[in-house]
C-alpha cells in the first residue's frame, strides 16, 4: 500500500514538472530589452492596474511589452513611445500623469477622500456627543462605587 501512495506522488510531481511553462526568452538586443524595461516600469498594466507593465504576467501587458518593443526597434525615443501609449490608452497608463485638467481628479482625490472621511467623521463625532446625557450619581451610588473599587483591591 505504501508503495503505491509514493509511486503516484511520484507520478504527480513528475507530470507536474514536465507540464511547468518554460522562462520567456529575452529580445535578441540587450539594449532593446534594457529600454523596454525602463519604459515599461513607468507605465501601469491595464488589467492589474497596480502593477506596472514589466513586471505584470498579464496577456495584455505581454502584447503591450510586445508592442513598444516593435517601437523601440523602428526607432522612436522614449517620449514618442509614451507620447503613443497615452494616445492609445490615455493617461491613466502612466503611474506618473501628468497634471492637467483631465487628471485633476487622479490627483486629488486621495485627498478629496481623506477630507470628507475626517470631516463625516467629526460630525459623526459631535452628533453622538450631544446625544449622550449626563447622569450625576446620587451620595448612595458614589457610596456603593466605593465600596466595590475597595472589594477590587
Amino acid at each position: 500500500m505504501l508503495k503505491k501512495i509514493f509511486i503516484s506522488f511520484g507520478l504527480v510531481v513528475l507530470f507536474s514538472f514536465a507540464h511547468a511553462d518554460e522562462a520567456a526568452p529575452l529580445a535578441e538586443d540587450p539594449v532593446v530589452e534594457q529600454r523596454l524595461i525602463s519604459i515599461s516600469e513607468e507605465m501601469r498594466c491595464l488589467v492589474c492596474q497596480n502593477e506596472s507593465l514589466s513586471g505584470s504576467r498579464s496577456e495584455l501587458a505581454q502584447d503591450l511589452r510586445r508592442e513598444i518593443r516593435d517601437l523601440i526597434k523602428q526607432g522612436k525615443t522614449d517620449a514618442e513611445i509614451r507620447t503613443f501609449m497615452v494616445d492609445r490608452y490615455g493617461d491613466f497608463v502612466l503611474y506618473r500623469p501628468p497634471v492637467k485638467p483631465t487628471t485633476w481628479l487622479l490627483w486629488a482625490g486621495p485627498f478629496v477622500l481623506m477630507i470628507a472621511g475626517m470631516v463625516a467623521l467629526l460630525m459623526y463625532l459631535r452628533r453622538r456627543n450631544s446625544q449622550v446625557v449626563n447622569v450625576t450619581l446620587s451620595d448612595d451610588d458614589n457610596k456603593r462605587v466605593d465600596a466595590l473599587l475597595r472589594d477590587d483591591q
